[in-house]
């Protein structure tokens, strides 16, 4: 297997009190050790009001405070910061199987893989994911699908592993939207650069810890337009 030197966990975070200790106490710690993989968390931290901060904190994450709006913008500025060879994204809020991570980074590395996205719907645990949302989704994946010919089953998976010099040949971070359609952009980037090996690997969604932030048709509706308006530019 190749060298890793060192992976970052991403996580976005506002008011996630609940569900950040959860999410970072979930991770296979032993293993990274094991493997001598540095592993560094890092919270960009939309300026929570509880205790969000605190708990991430004392269970050694790295704490970037992000004023400005946006769950893009949030990823921007921590990939940004961020100093390692891979990057590993998803939700501070319990839902995604970071358990399971050191997998997806050793799968990564087996298959030479530069980008992997997860597929949410491959296993989708009992209160993860509402009738409305479910819906939702396929119609983003399949219109992505028709849009990009890109043949992805699950275009919001937020859970992502991936070399980080990936992004330098994609388009710049600066030029990424800022709101919730980083998740389907990055994807569309990714997967349409001939010079980068991706791939969609069955994952898991659970069941939220606090309360849920999503606007499902706000923005479900701004992820559909984004995709008719990235098209076209």
């Amino acid at each position: 297997m190749v060298q890793i030197t060192k992976i970052n966990v991403i996580l976005p975070t506002l008011n996630e009190e609940k569900g950040v200790g959860k999410t970072i106490d979930s991770i296979n710690k032993d293993y990274f050790k094991k493997n001598k993989w540095d592993l560094e968390i890092i919270i960009v931290d939309g300026d929570s009001k509880d205790k969000t901060r605190d708990i991430a904190k004392r269970k050694g994450a790295k704490i970037i405070i992000e004023k400005r709006k946006g769950y893009g913008r949030a990823y921007k500025t921590g990939m940004s910061k961020a100093t390692g060879d891979i990057f590993v994204t998803g939700d501070a809020d319990a839902t995604y199987p970071f358990d399971r991570i050191h997998l997806y980074i050793k799968q990564l590395f087996d298959e030479k893989l530069d980008f992997i996205t997860t597929d949410r719907f491959s296993e989708l645990k009992h209160g993860s994911m509402s009738v409305k949302h479910y819906f939702g989704n396929l119609i983003l994946a399949l219109t992505l699908r028709i849009l990009y010919l890109i043949n992805l089953r699950d275009s919001q998976s937020g859970m992502w592993i991936f070399k980080r010099e990936s992004l330098d040949k994609i388009q710049p971070l600066n030029k990424f939207n800022d709101g919730m359609p980083f998740s389907e952009e990055i994807k569309i980037e990714m997967f349409s650069n001939k010079k980068l090996k991706t791939k969609e690997i069955p994952s898991a969604l659970y069941a939220r810890e606090g309360d849920v932030k999503l606007q499902s048709f706000t923005d479900g509706w701004k992820n559909l337009k984004y995709l008719f308006k990235k098209r076209v530019s």
